[in-house]
């Protein structure tokens, strides 16, 4: 899955070679904070209130889901599940009947089974501690970083693949970054950050921002950047992509799309499901079994006795 990296050079500065002492990227940190502060999307997440618990379910949802889908389902879970707490009490079929049509429905489980690690091991309250949110169930690198830097002010490379695009183009001078984290670019995010951490932290929210609303993947408006003037590839002229081929995501007809109406079904009924009902759901009986087998396997779907269904109740 990782694609293999260009030989290795040092980074350049987009804006031209460093002034001696100066830290990699400080030209770049006031115009984006300044260009975030004016621009930054109003987001309920980013909200004081949301703490740090609403911070964690919106980086849980915002994973591969676009911020207009994820919005009405992050407000029905915080208004239901307001702390921890309260979601480890449920049942983690509960978790996923709420998660909807988010896609992806195992990241509902992974909350569910941190929301539960939190309450035992935190008391309820979500750890500010890097290396205690990356040792909760369903936490990997990114989560943890942003959530420390995000709720908590910490300074830490937060690497979204909108983070990866804007540090490829501006820094790198390429089109885009390749199809998995290296380790070359967690260097580089490291060297990029700011030293002050309540700056560091502002950089991560603004660099992401960044890329979602203007370094976009496909029709980026450069004209909008604050940092177009010295950006690596834009200088370049803008050079296409040479390297692997990136991936699309398909879903007509994948096996995701099976899997996302069988948990329909079951999503909508009050008990168990008969297979029956489920055999309604796709006309092609070898991939629909498959599908529902893989559901079993993830923990999202309970096999009961006399061949009906349900979601997990532990």
């Amino acid at each position: 899955m990782t694609a293999p990296t260009k030989p290795s050079h040092p980074v350049p500065s987009p804006a031209g070679p460093a002034t001696p002492g100066t830290p990699l990227g400080a030209d770049l940190h006031s115009p984006v904070i300044d260009w975030f502060d004016e621009n930054a999307r109003d987001l309920p997440w980013r909200r004081p209130e949301a703490g740090a618990w609403g911070v964690m379910v919106s980086e849980f949802m915002l994973q591969q889901t676009p911020v207009s889908r994820v919005l009405p389902v992050y407000e029905q879970w915080l208004s239901r599940w307001p702390r921890p707490a309260d979601l480890a009490k449920e049942a983690p079929g509960e978790a996923v009947r709420a998660w909807g049509r988010l896609g992806y429905p195992r990241r509902a489980l992974r909350l569910h089974g941190a929301a539960v690690a939190i309450t035992e091991r935190h008391g309820g309250d979500v750890p500010a501690d890097h290396a205690q949110l990356l040792a909760l169930p369903g936490i990997g690198e990114y989560t943890a970083a942003a959530v420390a830097s995000f709720a908590y002010g910490q300074r830490h490379p937060v690497l979204d693949t909108n983070v990866r695009r804007v540090f490829a183009r501006a820094v790198t001078g390429t089109q885009y970054p390749p199809n998995a984290t290296t380790a070359a670019e967690r260097k580089l995010a490291r060297a990029l950050l700011p030293e002050d951490e309540a700056t560091a932290a502002r950089w991560a929210a603004a660099s992401m921002e960044l890329g979602a609303l203007v370094c976009t993947a496909k029709n980026e408006s450069c004209h909008r950047c604050p940092i177009a003037a010295s950006c690596a590839w834009r200088l370049a002229g803008k050079p296409a992509h040479d390297g692997p081929p990136r991936r699309g995501q398909t879903y007509a007809g994948t096996d995701r799309q099976v899997r996302g109406r069988l948990l329909a079904v079951l999503r909508e009924a009050p008990g168990p499901v008969p297979q029956a009902a489920l055999d309604r759901v796709w006309h092609e009986p070898v991939q629909r079994a498959r599908a529902l087998d893989g559901l079993v396997a993830d923990g999202l779907v309970e096999p009961m006795p006399g061949g009906s269904y349900r979601l997990p109740l532990t």
